[in-house]
């Protein structure tokens, strides 16, 4: 008798991501698999894709890739690291994972070392659990966000993993897709969470595919413990109330399938995203003169979407921080472009200043 159908679809979900890890190491060292004085990690391919890889039995060899999942202690992140601890093996990989405490709640500290425990206890190694201090920067799940962010990044550094496991789930997509809609920032705000981002495609999000309800009910047949974190019900944050407010509404006006919905809006839209981004970047220098200004002229010319992503482009190559160049900013600079009244230079974040001298935009530093 086969594993829960939970059980069966976060193992599946995480075994393709793996098998996807697995030959991009295979290939960085030259081959089908990646040899050492230990081992290897071969990857064969059977009938039936990845899900059919050849399966490894015992523990990965000291030197092989390893993979960590970031995991707060919740059942998304708890479901997700007993599929790894689980798959990896099966593909001659190590597992390992990192528990975040932002010391943002009483005895955070003493939850941080237990979920670290359990990720022992379910034969992960290496385990740490890291302390951030959470600062104030756009609020504080954005800055809990980056805190978090920068200690995964560290972690995986320290211990040379070759990816980092996000728990995000088709829910949490969803979500992410109303707040940028809210905030009326555009296709790329819309296009949600890519299954693969980060330098060199450090993380990846296995779940995007799976409900919350499935990671909850593959902890529960397994026995695994789960810990709710007060904040996700917490109405003072922006993301709770739409989770328990605003998508139940949307579902009883709308009808059942709204969080599918969006999630599918989220890949066509970073589709259609990714496409007008590369059309930028071949655009960009076409629209430069021999010093390597941009000329109004033949920026008019490009359709907006374009034109507006040579803008973010060249204003974050000045020195502009990309997450703090917001809709606004690009759309003042474009008025430089299509309603040019002799109005004055544009202040940018980071200190950058944007005006139109002769016939040029010129973006630098103030």
């Amino acid at each position: 008798m086969g594993p829960h159908p939970a059980v069966a679809a976060i193992r599946l979900a995480v075994r393709r991501v793996l098998h996807d890890i697995a030959t991009g190491q295979a290939a960085e060292h030259g081959g089908t698999g990646h040899t050492t004085g230990h081992g290897a990690v071969a990857v064969a391919h059977r009938t039936g894709g990845p899900g059919t890889a050849q399966r490894h039995r015992g523990p990965a060899s000291a030197t092989a890739p390893l993979v960590l999942v970031a995991c707060s202690g919740g059942a998304d992140s708890m479901a997700l690291a007993s599929a790894l601890a689980f798959e990896a093996p099966r593909l001659g990989l190590r597992a390992g994972g990192v528990t975040v405490d932002h010391g943002l709640q009483p005895g955070s500290a003493l939850r941080a070392d237990e979920v670290a425990l359990r990720l022992r206890e379910l034969g992960l190694g290496p385990v740490e659990s890291v302390a951030v201090t959470v600062g104030r920067d756009g609020g504080p799940e954005a800055a809990a966000r980056d805190a978090r962010y920068a200690a995964l990044d560290a972690a995986a550094e320290r211990h040379g993993a070759a990816a980092v496991l996000l728990g995000h789930t088709r829910d949490d997509q969803a979500e992410t897709v109303l707040l940028g809609l809210a905030r009326g920032s555009g296709i790329r705000s819309l296009s949600g969470m890519a299954a693969v981002s980060g330098a060199d495609g450090r993380y990846r999000r296995p779940f995007l595919q799976l409900d919350r309800q499935t990671a909850r009910k593959a902890c529960l047949v397994q026995s695994l413990p789960v810990w709710d974190d007060p904040h996700n019900t917490d109405p003072a944050y922006t993301r709770s109330r739409l989770r328990h407010e605003g998508l139940p509404a949307l579902e009883k006006a709308l009808g059942k399938g709204v969080v599918e919905a969006l999630a599918r809006t989220a890949q066509l839209s970073r589709d259609d995203a990714d496409a007008l981004d590369t059309w930028a970047g071949q655009a960009e220098s076409s629209v430069r003169d021999a010093e390597g200004e941009l000329q109004c002229a033949k920026l008019y010319a490009l359709p907006p979407a374009v034109r507006r992503r040579v803008l973010r482009r060249a204003a974050i190559e000045a020195g502009a921080p990309a997450g703090s160049l917001f809709a606004r900013h690009i759309e003042e600079m474009d008025r430089l472009i299509t309603g040019w009244r002799g109005q004055g230079a544009i202040n940018l974040p980071g200190k950058v200043v944007a005006q139109r001298q002769g016939g040029r935009l010129v973006i630098r530093q103030g």
